[in-house]
């Protein structure tokens, strides 16, 4: 039978809790990919609704809802998002970026201009799963690569945790992703299952830990911490604020044209 449900998702590490529970589903197929490629999938109707960066609400071209079934966000450190410099923050002058995720890049930059002055714009940096290419001065890498192949230390003494800058700068939750559907296919049964899905996967740590772990190299304890301590994963009213104060500061920079207002899906009358 074909699924019914067509679900986008990063495939890192910390999209495990949103999308374990329907994964294997008969009515449901899971497209994994990068934040980056995630986009696309919505934009030509290949999925339904897809886990996408929040700065692609905005660079969308076709109108979306923002789905608070579940989010990828952080309330302090978020460890896998985070600036590797080789000197001070206030000395960069430009930034080698891992650009899979869109919103990882311009909060990035918010973060240099607004906490330590510092303009510098993003090379683009290819850092797969597993590698990255040192030598340059400063780097933003995301994902599973900052634990398990994370640069030396003693070669980037300087290093930047994004959501820990974020929660300094702002005193605010930092959403990085939320699940999104297009304006004109709405389906609130998706939403809700989703929204059932990350509740459930709330219960599912140990299970997560057994099946991921040794797959993405992560140690077991870090990971366990990682899903119950630096990530959070419910849509809260002070997290919308964060996403707000986001989109505020990404304009004030010109970073990000904000092209529609936050319009979000929401699950109960």
């Amino acid at each position: 039978m074909n699924p019914h449900f067509r679900i986008g998702c990063v495939s890192f590490l910390n999209s495990k809790p949103l999308i374990e529970a329907v994964v294997g589903r008969a009515d449901t197929h899971v497209e994994f990919a990068v934040p980056s490629h995630l986009l696309e999938l919505v934009e030509r109707n290949a999925v339904s609704t897809a886990l996408l960066s929040v700065v692609d609400y905005q660079l969308s071209q076709v109108p979306l809802f923002l789905v608070p079934a579940g989010a990828i966000g952080c309330d302090g450190p978020t460890l896998t998002v985070r600036i590797f410099s080789k000197v001070p923050p206030e000395k960069i002058k430009r930034v080698h970026g891992d650009t899979d995720s869109h919103t990882s890049v311009i909060l990035a930059q918010v973060i240099l201009r607004e906490r330590w002055g510092a303009y510098a714009p993003l090379v683009p940096l290819e850092a797969r799963e597993g590698e990255h290419r040192g030598g340059h001065e400063t780097m933003l890498l995301i994902g599973d690569k900052v634990v398990n192949a994370s640069p030396p230390a003693a070669e980037y003494p300087f290093q930047l945790d994004l959501g820990e800058e974020w929660k300094k700068l702002t005193g605010l939750p930092f959403v990085f992703a939320m699940w999104m559907m297009r304006a004109d296919a709405v389906d609130l049964d998706l939403a809700r299952l989703l929204d059932a899905a990350r509740q459930q996967g709330a219960e599912m740590t140990e299970q997560l830990l057994d099946r991921h772990c040794t797959e993405k190299g992560w140690p077991r304890d870090l990971a366990r911490r990682y899903f119950t301590e630096y990530l959070k994963y419910e849509v809260t009213p002070r997290s919308r604020q964060g996403l707000a104060k986001f989109y505020e500061l990404a304009a004030k920079h010109s970073l990000l044209k904000i092209t529609r207002e936050s319009k979000y899906l929401e699950l109960t009358p």
